[in-house]
């Protein structure tokens, strides 16, 4: 009798432990069907875009700064310490964008006394260049922000203009010697011929 008890009692706990499989097996399938079932979103993450710019002339602090991108001209002055008490602000606008990369110069009263900065630049419309530099009307310092225009080729520049009158097109830029394809491509997008 006892065998058949046990007999009994095992089967009982047979059938238990497969009742039990059958529904964890269950409810193992049917969990991920509900877990497909919720919507998960993408995170975005916005990345927050620098540009470099070399601050100098008439300001405390001359130097590369990082700012952000579309960050104004003020902004870098600030970044540089602020206007030295010789500065002529009135010449830059410092409402506009900075670009990356550019050399932002702030000529001083003795600057524009000795002529190294064109005054003529404080008069021109930027809105009418759409504020690319006229290699028209630019003095040194401001034809020497251009990528590849140095000290010695914006003199060359303003000499030209002396001896041959305004340009007339932006591709005559490319008779002055040391102007050539290679520069004239990396500025032709950042000047224009105004008068």
């Amino acid at each position: 009798m006892k065998e058949k008890q046990k007999r009994i009692l095992f089967l009982i706990l047979l059938c238990i432990s497969l009742c039990a499989c059958e529904k964890k097996t269950k409810i193992e399938i049917e969990e991920p069907k509900s877990m497909d079932r919720i919507e998960t979103k993408p995170e975005i993450k916005e990345v927050d875009s620098k540009v470099y710019v070399y601050v100098c002339g008439s300001v405390k602090n001359p130097g590369v700064y990082k700012l952000k991108t579309k960050a104004r001209l003020y902004e870098a002055i600030e970044a540089a310490g602020g206007l030295c008490d010789d500065a002529e602000e009135q010449t830059l606008n410092q409402a506009r964008e900075i670009v990356d990369g550019e050399r932002i110069y702030v000529p001083s009263s003795q600057d524009l006394e000795k002529g190294l900065f064109d005054t003529e630049t404080i008069v021109h419309d930027e809105n009418s260049t759409g504020g690319k530099v006229n290699i028209n009307t630019a003095g040194k310092e401001e034809l020497m922000t251009l990528p590849g225009i140095g000290e010695s080729k914006a003199e060359c520049i303003l000499s030209y203009r002396k001896s041959k009158g305004q340009f007339d097109s932006v591709e005559e830029l490319m008779e002055i010697e040391g102007i050539k394809e290679g520069v004239f491509n990396k500025i032709k997008d950042k000047i224009v011929v105004a008068r």
